[in-house]
Protein backbone atom coordinates (compact mmCIF):
# COMPACT_ATOMS: atom_id res chain seq x y z
CA UNK A 1 0.00 0.00 0.00
CA UNK A 2 1.24 3.04 -0.97
CA UNK A 3 2.34 5.37 1.98
CA UNK A 4 0.22 8.46 2.82
CA UNK A 5 3.05 10.91 2.90
CA UNK A 6 3.87 9.84 -0.83
CA UNK A 7 0.02 11.28 -1.80
CA UNK A 8 1.43 14.88 -0.58
CA UNK A 9 5.37 14.47 -1.68
CA UNK A 10 6.77 12.58 -4.47
CA UNK A 11 8.88 9.66 -3.46
CA UNK A 12 11.49 11.17 -5.87
CA UNK A 13 11.36 14.46 -4.16
CA UNK A 14 11.74 12.98 -0.89
CA UNK A 15 14.77 11.01 -2.11
CA UNK A 16 16.55 13.61 -3.82
CA UNK A 17 16.22 16.07 -0.85
CA UNK A 18 17.60 13.18 1.38
CA UNK A 19 20.40 12.38 -0.74
CA UNK A 20 21.40 16.38 -0.53
CA UNK A 21 21.18 17.10 3.05
CA UNK A 22 23.92 13.56 3.47
CA UNK A 23 25.91 14.81 0.76
CA UNK A 24 26.75 18.19 2.32
CA UNK A 25 26.31 17.20 6.57
CA UNK A 26 27.45 13.47 6.08
CA UNK A 27 24.89 12.85 8.74
CA UNK A 28 22.57 9.86 8.34
CA UNK A 29 19.32 11.00 7.37
CA UNK A 30 15.57 8.67 7.22
CA UNK A 31 12.71 9.47 6.46
CA UNK A 32 9.79 7.66 8.38
CA UNK A 33 6.27 7.35 7.68
CA UNK A 34 2.94 7.73 10.47
CA UNK A 35 4.52 4.66 12.44
CA UNK A 36 8.32 5.42 12.47
CA UNK A 37 9.09 2.83 9.48
CA UNK A 38 11.34 3.69 7.53
CA UNK A 39 10.72 5.17 3.72
CA UNK A 40 13.82 6.62 2.84
CA UNK A 41 17.29 6.32 4.09
CA UNK A 42 20.63 7.76 3.41
CA UNK A 43 23.76 6.91 5.17
CA UNK A 44 24.76 3.64 7.05
CA UNK A 45 23.05 2.04 9.43
CA UNK A 46 25.48 2.06 12.74
CA UNK A 47 26.79 -1.38 13.32
CA UNK A 48 26.51 -0.15 17.28
CA UNK A 49 22.73 0.40 16.49
CA UNK A 50 22.24 -3.30 15.52
CA UNK A 51 23.80 -4.18 18.22
CA UNK A 52 21.80 -2.58 20.56
CA UNK A 53 18.49 -3.33 19.13
CA UNK A 54 18.17 -6.25 20.31
CA UNK A 55 18.12 -5.44 23.61
CA UNK A 56 15.21 -3.12 23.57
CA UNK A 57 11.83 -5.03 24.37
CA UNK A 58 9.34 -5.46 21.94
CA UNK A 59 6.92 -2.88 23.43
CA UNK A 60 9.90 -0.33 23.70
CA UNK A 61 11.26 -0.04 19.77
CA UNK A 62 12.79 3.01 18.78
CA UNK A 63 10.15 3.32 16.10
CA UNK A 64 7.75 4.25 19.04
CA UNK A 65 10.43 6.46 20.24
CA UNK A 66 10.96 8.32 16.91
CA UNK A 67 6.98 8.30 16.89
CA UNK A 68 6.60 9.76 20.19
CA UNK A 69 9.47 12.37 19.54
CA UNK A 70 8.03 13.79 16.24
CA UNK A 71 4.61 14.28 18.53
CA UNK A 72 6.85 16.61 20.85
CA UNK A 73 7.94 18.53 17.72
CA UNK A 74 4.89 18.84 16.14
CA UNK A 75 3.69 20.81 20.33
CA UNK A 76 6.31 22.80 20.00
CA UNK A 77 6.28 24.16 16.49
CA UNK A 78 9.95 23.07 15.56
CA UNK A 79 12.87 20.32 14.91
CA UNK A 80 13.35 19.00 17.81
CA UNK A 81 16.25 17.01 19.44
CA UNK A 82 16.30 14.24 21.63
CA UNK A 83 18.23 11.12 23.18
CA UNK A 84 16.82 7.58 21.96
CA UNK A 85 17.16 4.52 24.57
CA UNK A 86 20.66 3.83 23.67
CA UNK A 87 20.90 7.92 24.96
CA UNK A 88 22.25 8.73 20.82
CA UNK A 89 21.00 12.15 19.74
CA UNK A 90 18.78 12.60 17.03
CA UNK A 91 16.85 15.59 15.22
CA UNK A 92 13.25 15.11 13.86
CA UNK A 93 11.53 17.27 11.79
CA UNK A 94 7.31 16.16 11.55
CA UNK A 95 5.29 16.34 8.05
CA UNK A 96 2.19 17.38 9.06
CA UNK A 97 -1.28 17.97 6.61
CA UNK A 98 -4.96 19.51 7.62
CA UNK A 99 -3.42 18.65 10.49
CA UNK A 100 -3.10 14.90 9.84
CA UNK A 101 0.48 13.32 11.10
CA UNK A 102 2.30 11.86 7.77
CA UNK A 103 5.93 11.29 8.65
CA UNK A 104 9.14 12.71 9.77
CA UNK A 105 12.47 13.87 8.78
CA UNK A 106 14.90 11.92 10.94
CA UNK A 107 18.16 12.67 11.37
CA UNK A 108 21.14 10.76 13.69
CA UNK A 109 22.55 9.46 15.21
CA UNK A 110 25.44 11.65 17.00
CA UNK A 111 26.80 12.40 20.02
CA UNK A 112 27.43 16.09 21.30
CA UNK A 113 30.62 15.05 23.27
CA UNK A 114 33.60 12.25 22.90
CA UNK A 115 31.76 8.94 24.18
CA UNK A 116 33.46 7.32 27.35
CA UNK A 117 33.01 4.07 29.19
CA UNK A 118 30.07 5.56 31.57
CA UNK A 119 28.03 5.58 28.35
CA UNK A 120 28.33 1.82 27.90
CA UNK A 121 27.79 1.14 31.51
CA UNK A 122 24.85 2.98 31.97
CA UNK A 123 23.14 0.62 29.14
CA UNK A 124 24.63 -2.52 30.72
CA UNK A 125 22.81 -1.72 33.80
CA UNK A 126 19.51 -0.24 32.41
CA UNK A 127 19.11 -3.36 29.57
CA UNK A 128 21.03 -6.00 31.73
CA UNK A 129 23.70 -6.33 28.55
CA UNK A 130 26.55 -9.06 29.17
CA UNK A 131 30.26 -7.82 29.59
CA UNK A 132 31.33 -9.28 26.02
CA UNK A 133 28.48 -7.65 24.73
CA UNK A 134 29.06 -4.52 26.50
CA UNK A 135 32.75 -4.46 25.01
CA UNK A 136 31.23 -5.34 21.34
CA UNK A 137 29.56 -1.85 21.84
CA UNK A 138 31.61 -0.07 23.39
CA UNK A 139 34.37 -0.83 20.17
CA UNK A 140 31.30 0.45 18.13
CA UNK A 141 30.90 3.51 19.75
CA UNK A 142 33.67 5.21 18.50
CA UNK A 143 32.09 5.08 14.60
CA UNK A 144 29.14 7.17 16.21
CA UNK A 145 29.50 11.11 14.65
CA UNK A 146 30.01 14.03 17.36
CA UNK A 147 28.71 17.21 16.96
CA UNK A 148 29.37 19.79 18.56
CA UNK A 149 26.02 21.35 20.63
CA UNK A 150 26.48 24.85 17.85
CA UNK A 151 26.50 22.84 15.21
CA UNK A 152 23.68 20.47 16.37
CA UNK A 153 21.30 24.10 16.06
CA UNK A 154 22.45 25.00 12.98
CA UNK A 155 21.31 21.79 11.63
CA UNK A 156 17.90 21.87 13.52
CA UNK A 157 17.84 25.24 11.37
CA UNK A 158 19.06 23.96 7.89
CA UNK A 159 16.12 21.06 8.53
CA UNK A 160 13.89 23.21 9.01
CA UNK A 161 15.11 25.97 6.06
CA UNK A 162 15.55 22.82 3.82
CA UNK A 163 12.06 20.98 4.84
CA UNK A 164 9.58 23.18 6.18
CA UNK A 165 8.01 24.47 2.61
CA UNK A 166 7.84 20.43 1.57
CA UNK A 167 4.42 20.96 2.82
CA UNK A 168 2.65 24.10 3.39
CA UNK A 169 0.07 22.79 6.17
CA UNK A 170 3.45 21.41 8.04
CA UNK A 171 5.02 24.44 7.88
CA UNK A 172 1.44 26.47 8.78
CA UNK A 173 0.92 23.71 11.89
CA UNK A 174 4.38 23.76 13.16
CA UNK A 175 4.36 28.11 13.20
CA UNK A 176 0.82 28.00 15.14
CA UNK A 177 1.77 25.35 17.52
CA UNK A 178 5.59 27.90 18.19
CA UNK A 179 3.33 30.89 18.53
CA UNK A 180 0.75 29.23 21.13
CA UNK A 181 3.90 28.20 23.17
CA UNK A 182 5.71 31.50 22.75
CA UNK A 183 1.91 33.05 24.13
CA UNK A 184 1.45 30.60 26.73
CA UNK A 185 5.05 31.42 28.02
CA UNK A 186 4.49 35.26 27.94
CA UNK A 187 0.97 34.61 29.74
CA UNK A 188 2.61 32.49 32.15
CA UNK A 189 5.23 35.38 33.37
CA UNK A 190 2.27 37.93 33.59
CA UNK A 191 0.67 35.43 35.74
CA UNK A 192 4.05 34.48 38.02
CA UNK A 193 4.07 38.43 38.32
CA UNK A 194 0.47 38.78 39.48
CA UNK A 195 1.15 36.10 42.03
CA UNK A 196 4.35 38.62 43.17
CA UNK A 197 2.42 41.15 43.86
CA UNK A 198 -0.26 39.21 45.42
CA UNK A 199 -3.13 41.56 44.92
CA UNK A 200 -5.19 42.09 42.55
CA UNK A 201 -5.60 45.75 41.82
CA UNK A 202 -9.60 45.93 40.47
CA UNK A 203 -12.11 43.37 39.45
CA UNK A 204 -11.14 43.83 35.69
CA UNK A 205 -7.92 45.75 34.93
CA UNK A 206 -9.85 48.32 32.07
CA UNK A 207 -7.03 50.44 31.96
CA UNK A 208 -5.30 47.55 30.17
CA UNK A 209 -8.34 46.57 28.07
CA UNK A 210 -8.39 50.61 27.43
CA UNK A 211 -4.56 50.63 26.24
CA UNK A 212 -4.89 47.29 24.13
CA UNK A 213 -7.55 48.84 21.81
CA UNK A 214 -6.11 52.02 21.77
CA UNK A 215 -3.06 49.81 20.31
CA UNK A 216 -5.38 48.07 17.57
CA UNK A 217 -6.56 51.58 16.68
CA UNK A 218 -2.99 52.64 15.89
CA UNK A 219 -2.37 49.43 13.90
CA UNK A 220 0.00 48.31 16.39
CA UNK A 221 -0.48 44.59 16.44
CA UNK A 222 2.84 43.57 18.32
CA UNK A 223 1.91 45.92 21.46
CA UNK A 224 -1.33 45.36 21.36
CA UNK A 225 -0.29 41.56 21.56
CA UNK A 226 1.68 42.32 24.60
CA UNK A 227 -0.72 44.18 26.45
CA UNK A 228 -3.33 41.23 25.77
CA UNK A 229 -1.00 38.72 27.09
CA UNK A 230 -0.66 40.82 30.25
CA UNK A 231 -4.40 41.14 30.36
CA UNK A 232 -4.80 37.14 29.70
CA UNK A 233 -2.40 36.47 32.67
CA UNK A 234 -4.63 38.73 34.96
CA UNK A 235 -7.80 37.30 33.96
CA UNK A 236 -6.58 33.51 34.36
CA UNK A 237 -4.87 35.03 37.82
CA UNK A 238 -8.24 35.94 39.19
CA UNK A 239 -10.52 33.71 37.69
CA UNK A 240 -8.44 30.39 37.71
CA UNK A 241 -8.05 27.87 34.98
CA UNK A 242 -11.83 27.82 34.27
CA UNK A 243 -12.35 27.73 30.38
CA UNK A 244 -15.99 28.48 31.15
CA UNK A 245 -15.48 31.27 33.63
CA UNK A 246 -13.22 32.85 31.05
CA UNK A 247 -14.87 32.11 27.92
CA UNK A 248 -17.69 35.06 27.95
CA UNK A 249 -14.93 37.58 29.03
CA UNK A 250 -12.98 36.21 25.79
CA UNK A 251 -16.32 36.52 23.66
CA UNK A 252 -17.10 40.15 24.83
CA UNK A 253 -13.36 41.12 24.49
CA UNK A 254 -13.81 39.90 20.50
CA UNK A 255 -16.89 42.40 20.10
CA UNK A 256 -15.16 45.03 21.49
CA UNK A 257 -12.21 44.66 18.84
CA UNK A 258 -14.11 44.61 16.28
CA UNK A 259 -15.98 47.62 16.94
CA UNK A 260 -12.90 49.52 17.55
CA UNK A 261 -11.56 48.69 14.21
CA UNK A 262 -14.73 49.76 12.54
CA UNK A 263 -14.36 52.89 14.74
CA UNK A 264 -10.64 53.21 13.17
CA UNK A 265 -12.33 53.24 9.57
CA UNK A 266 -11.83 49.40 8.78
CA UNK A 267 -15.25 48.45 6.53
CA UNK A 268 -17.78 47.54 8.97
CA UNK A 269 -18.85 44.40 6.62
CA UNK A 270 -16.10 42.76 6.75
CA UNK A 271 -15.20 43.55 10.45
CA UNK A 272 -18.64 42.14 11.32
CA UNK A 273 -18.40 38.99 9.13
CA UNK A 274 -14.76 38.57 10.53
CA UNK A 275 -15.73 39.26 14.54
CA UNK A 276 -18.68 36.48 13.57
CA UNK A 277 -16.10 33.74 12.37
CA UNK A 278 -14.11 34.95 15.36
CA UNK A 279 -16.98 34.21 17.45
CA UNK A 280 -18.16 30.85 16.43
CA UNK A 281 -14.16 29.62 16.67
CA UNK A 282 -14.59 30.84 20.54
CA UNK A 283 -17.20 29.13 21.05
CA UNK A 284 -16.04 25.96 19.73
CA UNK A 285 -12.75 26.01 21.63
CA UNK A 286 -12.65 23.35 23.75
CA UNK A 287 -8.85 24.77 25.89
CA UNK A 288 -7.75 27.73 27.38
CA UNK A 289 -4.39 28.02 25.10
CA UNK A 290 -6.23 27.17 21.86
CA UNK A 291 -8.84 30.52 23.16
CA UNK A 292 -5.77 32.55 23.98
CA UNK A 293 -4.28 31.89 20.46
CA UNK A 294 -7.33 32.67 18.73
CA UNK A 295 -7.99 35.90 21.17
CA UNK A 296 -4.46 36.66 19.30
CA UNK A 297 -5.50 36.01 15.86
CA UNK A 298 -8.19 38.30 17.45
CA UNK A 299 -5.92 41.19 17.71
CA UNK A 300 -3.57 40.68 14.70
CA UNK A 301 -6.78 40.54 12.43
CA UNK A 302 -8.06 43.83 13.50
CA UNK A 303 -4.93 45.63 13.99
CA UNK A 304 -3.87 44.68 10.44
CA UNK A 305 -7.54 46.14 9.36
CA UNK A 306 -6.15 49.04 10.25
CA UNK A 307 -3.36 48.87 7.37
CA UNK A 308 -5.30 46.88 4.78
CA UNK A 309 -8.51 48.89 4.62
CA UNK A 310 -6.71 52.26 3.33
CA UNK A 311 -3.05 51.48 2.08
CA UNK A 312 -3.04 50.55 -1.71
CA UNK A 313 -0.65 47.21 -1.98
CA UNK A 314 1.90 49.13 -3.89
CA UNK A 315 3.34 51.51 -0.22
CA UNK A 316 1.43 48.93 2.19
CA UNK A 317 4.63 47.37 3.55
CA UNK A 318 6.86 50.99 3.57
CA UNK A 319 3.28 52.80 5.24
CA UNK A 320 3.10 50.04 7.88
CA UNK A 321 6.57 49.77 8.68
CA UNK A 322 6.62 53.74 9.06
CA UNK A 323 3.14 53.74 11.25
CA UNK A 324 4.61 50.98 13.83
CA UNK A 325 8.17 53.09 14.08
CA UNK A 326 6.43 56.16 14.90
CA UNK A 327 3.85 53.80 17.60
CA UNK A 328 7.69 52.63 19.12
CA UNK A 329 8.70 56.43 19.03
CA UNK A 330 5.94 58.94 19.46
CA UNK A 331 7.21 60.31 22.60
CA UNK A 332 10.45 61.36 20.92
CA UNK A 333 11.19 64.61 19.17
CA UNK A 334 10.06 62.50 15.96
CA UNK A 335 10.07 64.81 12.86
CA UNK A 336 9.36 63.47 9.00
CA UNK A 337 13.09 63.40 7.91
CA UNK A 338 13.33 60.89 10.95
CA UNK A 339 11.11 58.44 9.84
CA UNK A 340 11.58 59.31 6.26
CA UNK A 341 15.57 58.16 6.83
CA UNK A 342 14.05 55.07 8.88
CA UNK A 343 12.12 53.73 5.65
CA UNK A 344 14.69 55.26 2.92
CA UNK A 345 12.47 57.35 1.39
CA UNK A 346 13.33 60.95 0.49
CA UNK A 347 11.37 62.90 3.14
CA UNK A 348 8.70 64.91 0.40
CA UNK A 349 8.21 61.56 -1.55
CA UNK A 350 7.65 59.91 2.08
CA UNK A 351 5.32 62.87 2.98
CA UNK A 352 3.18 62.34 -0.45
CA UNK A 353 3.14 58.63 0.00
CA UNK A 354 2.17 58.71 3.32
CA UNK A 355 -0.70 61.05 3.11
CA UNK A 356 -2.20 58.81 -0.22
CA UNK A 357 -2.06 55.90 1.64
CA UNK A 358 -3.79 57.10 5.17
CA UNK A 359 -5.35 60.32 4.02
CA UNK A 360 -3.75 62.14 6.82
CA UNK A 361 -0.23 64.05 6.75
CA UNK A 362 3.00 62.93 8.98
CA UNK A 363 2.00 65.14 11.23
CA UNK A 364 -1.62 64.80 11.48
CA UNK A 365 -0.93 60.74 12.30
CA UNK A 366 1.70 61.75 14.87
CA UNK A 367 -0.93 63.69 16.97
CA UNK A 368 -3.52 61.24 16.04
CA UNK A 369 -0.93 58.43 17.95
CA UNK A 370 0.04 61.00 21.13
CA UNK A 371 -3.99 62.15 21.72
CA UNK A 372 -4.63 58.23 21.57
CA UNK A 373 -2.25 57.49 24.16
CA UNK A 374 -2.58 60.57 26.12
CA UNK A 375 -6.17 59.48 26.71
CA UNK A 376 -4.86 56.00 28.18
CA UNK A 377 -3.01 58.06 30.71
CA UNK A 378 -5.93 60.94 31.38
CA UNK A 379 -7.78 58.01 32.56
CA UNK A 380 -5.78 55.86 34.08
CA UNK A 381 -3.16 58.04 36.20
CA UNK A 382 -3.20 61.59 38.57
CA UNK A 383 -0.33 62.71 36.33
CA UNK A 384 -0.73 66.70 35.93
CA UNK A 385 -1.69 67.69 32.13
CA UNK A 386 2.00 69.12 31.51
CA UNK A 387 3.71 65.94 32.62
CA UNK A 388 1.21 64.14 30.39
CA UNK A 389 1.87 65.94 27.39
CA UNK A 390 5.20 66.20 27.61
CA UNK A 391 5.40 62.31 28.45
CA UNK A 392 3.69 61.61 25.24
CA UNK A 393 5.88 64.34 22.76
CA UNK A 394 4.03 67.80 23.04
CA UNK A 395 6.61 70.00 24.10
CA UNK A 396 4.24 72.30 25.28
CA UNK A 397 0.70 71.83 27.45
CA UNK A 398 -0.86 75.00 25.38
CA UNK A 399 -0.27 73.06 22.13
CA UNK A 400 -0.99 69.48 23.87
CA UNK A 401 -4.62 71.09 24.76
CA UNK A 402 -5.23 72.63 21.47
CA UNK A 403 -4.70 69.28 19.74
CA UNK A 404 -6.34 67.23 22.27
CA UNK A 405 -9.67 69.77 21.62
CA UNK A 406 -9.49 69.16 18.10
CA UNK A 407 -8.79 65.56 18.01
CA UNK A 408 -11.42 64.91 20.89
CA UNK A 409 -13.76 67.69 21.33
CA UNK A 410 -12.92 68.80 24.52
CA UNK A 411 -9.96 69.53 26.38
CA UNK A 412 -7.73 67.30 28.30
CA UNK A 413 -9.25 68.16 32.06
CA UNK A 414 -12.90 68.13 31.05
CA UNK A 415 -11.73 64.44 29.27
CA UNK A 416 -10.54 63.25 32.70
Amino acid sequence: MKPLLYSIVPQKTLQSMAETFYACIHLAIQIINDQGEILVSEGDTHQFCRLFQKHLPPFDTCEKTHVSASKQAISIGEPYIFECHAELNHIVYPLISKQTFLGSILVGPFLMDRPDSILISNLTKKYQITTDEALDLYDEVESIPVIPPSNVNHISHLLFYLFSNLISDSKKELQKNSQKLLQQSRINESIQRYKAESVCPSPYPYELEKELLSKVKLGDSQGANAILNDLLGYVLFSKGTSLDSVKPRALELCSLLSRTAIEGGAPAESMLALNGQFLKNLQQVSSLEGMCHILQEVVEAFSESMFSHNLPPKNNDIVKKAMLYISEKFNTPLTLENVSAYVHLHPSYFSTVFKNSTGLSFKEYLNKVRIEESKILLLNTDFSIIDIAIAVGFEDQSYFSKVFKKYTGTTPKQFR
